[in-house]
């Protein structure tokens, strides 16, 4: 046929080719770099309690400042960590992890080179932000990134144990940095690990979002962080004016007010921030249930055991951290071991027995004494009552994350973080409550004085009773396990 026919047809015009998707990112190393972030901000949870008596000679604090040293950075933490679970749904998980750890990274910066409190608060209190930010993108990025399995079990098993490990190590951490060099740089470490993670997360994360062309609900994200803040607030106030002070009641009948208008707006709402569906979902409600009741026996004792080594065992911050190094230890390993046992004994099982381990340890630690040794004091029970927290966790973490539609992930893991933090807050407020009313010639303000005195031997039989209690706490946490989680089929080794 001539070049020239009219009825020939014209080559199709070629197309460019598709730019390749980009490389799937390792898992590994989306766990190292999710996990890091993890653990920085549940450090800073607990790593500025030895800091302070040398931060009020320094800064001229008040024992009220004192107290919002640590509290800001838990209000914040807590209040917006529903948000930021949903957010990383709607906006990325990388986005918000990022975002998260730059925001805790640059006020971490602040933080340490304050020259006054108010500026030290306030960076504590964006360092919690930051971190409310960061930790709900921290979990969704290790199940986005990880097949459903065994090899996800194992990974949220690593992402539970550094989430411990960073509450156990604040006081071994703290007392390094204030011995060897000042409390400012129990802040400013976080900078240069900051910033390296920052750099391993834009290299090594990938974008993913399972919410997108949803809207955020404003009125519910304002609701429900105005409540859990206040909520916050009315809980860190029993330590400073009791339970039946206005200055508590008044926030915390408040912040449950506000829970309430939340669940209402939500029931009406198309586009919910928490979809009220997701609680009759018995792993997701009854797991975050259990993760409540855990993170306040388990927060509340690395406060007690910090401040018994050091005032009553007249212990240097140092030795304080390390005497506890075990402990530490102790809720790697559980966590760790946790994966392997789950097809064993049942995801269930072994949270329930996990539980009932911990009670066992914090009923031995109630039997402690003014002239207490290391082993029978410290080290026995310590590390009985964190390897039980640490088996218990990770599967209630696997139960409540497996169970939420892919579109809710961020939200769950937000839901899991944000009951582990609450509960540690009013475990320790309540504990702390306990042991004041049980001591016998208690201070006027016996858990926010930074003042040395002669003889802290009143302590113990407060401490004491606290560890009584959340023994019963942890039984009671078994139980609900047993009553509410669902059960699961045990796979028989061969």
């Amino acid at each position: 046929m001539p070049q020239n026919d009219p009825l020939r047809k014209a080559p199709a015009p070629s197309t460019p080719p598709l730019p390749p998707p980009p490389a799937p990112a390792r898992p590994g190393l989306v766990v190292l770099a999710a996990c890091a972030g993890q653990f920085l901000v549940v450090l800073d949870v607990s790593v500025m309690n030895v800091a302070l008596p040398s931060l009020e000679a320094d800064l001229g604090l008040s024992t009220l400042g004192l107290q919002w040293v640590l509290n800001a950075y838990s209000i914040a933490f807590a209040g917006f960590m529903l948000l930021g679970g949903r957010a990383a749904d709607l906006y990325g998980r990388k986005a918000m992890f990022l975002l998260g750890l730059g925001l805790f990274t640059a006020a971490s910066a602040v933080g340490g080179i304050a020259p006054e409190g108010q500026y030290l608060i306030g960076a504590r209190a964006a360092q919690g932000l930051g971190a409310a930010l960061l930790a709900p993108a921290t979990l969704t990025l290790i199940t986005g990134a990880v097949p459903p399995g065994a090899a996800r079990t194992r990974a949220i098993g690593t992402w539970t144990a550094v989430g411990a490990a960073g509450g156990a190590a604040g006081g071994f951490v703290g007392g390094l940095l204030v011995d060897l060099l000042s409390w400012r740089w129990v802040l400013l470490i976080n900078v240069p690990i900051g910033i390296l993670v920052l750099a391993a997360g834009a290299l090594w994360l990938r974008e993913s979002r399972t919410a997108a062309g949803r809207r955020l609900d404003l009125p519910g994200a304002v609701l429900v962080t105005a409540g859990l803040a206040t909520l916050a607030y009315g809980i860190v106030q029993t330590e400073m004016a009791g339970w039946t002070a206005p200055a508590t009641l008044l926030p915390l009948l408040g912040g449950l007010a506000l829970l309430a208008v939340f669940v209402v707006v939500e029931s009406r709402t198309r586009e919910p921030l928490v979809p009220l569906g997701i609680f009759r979902n018995r792993a997701v409600s009854a797991a975050n249930a259990a993760i409540l009741l855990c993170g306040s026996s388990s927060f509340a004792m690395w406060f007690f055991m910090t401040v018994y080594a050091q005032s009553v065992l007249d212990y240097t911050p140092l030795q304080a951290g390390l005497a506890l190094i075990p402990s530490s230890v102790s809720v790697l390993l559980g966590s760790k071991f946790a994966p392997h046992l789950m097809p064993v004994v049942g995801a269930r099982n072994l949270a329930v027995i996990g539980a009932l381990l911990a009670a066992g340890g914090f009923a031995w630690q109630s039997t402690l004494t003014a002239d207490g040794t290391f082993l029978g004091t410290i080290l026995g029970p310590g590390v009985l009552m964190m390897a039980g927290i640490g088996l218990a966790t990770t599967p209630l973490a696997t139960l409540a994350t497996s169970s939420a539609a892919p579109g809710d992930a961020g939200l769950v893991s937000g839901l899991v973080n944000t009951s582990r933090t609450m509960g540690g807050a009013l475990g320790l407020a309540t504990l702390t409550t306990v042991a004041a009313a049980v001591a016998a010639t208690a201070p006027a303000v016996p858990y926010s004085s930074y003042t040395p005195t002669p003889d802290f031997s009143y302590l113990v039989p407060g401490y004491a009773m606290a560890f009584r209690v959340s023994a019963c706490v942890l039984v009671a946490a078994a139980a609900l396990m047993l009553l509410w989680l669902p059960k699961e089929p045990v796979r028989r080794r061969a």
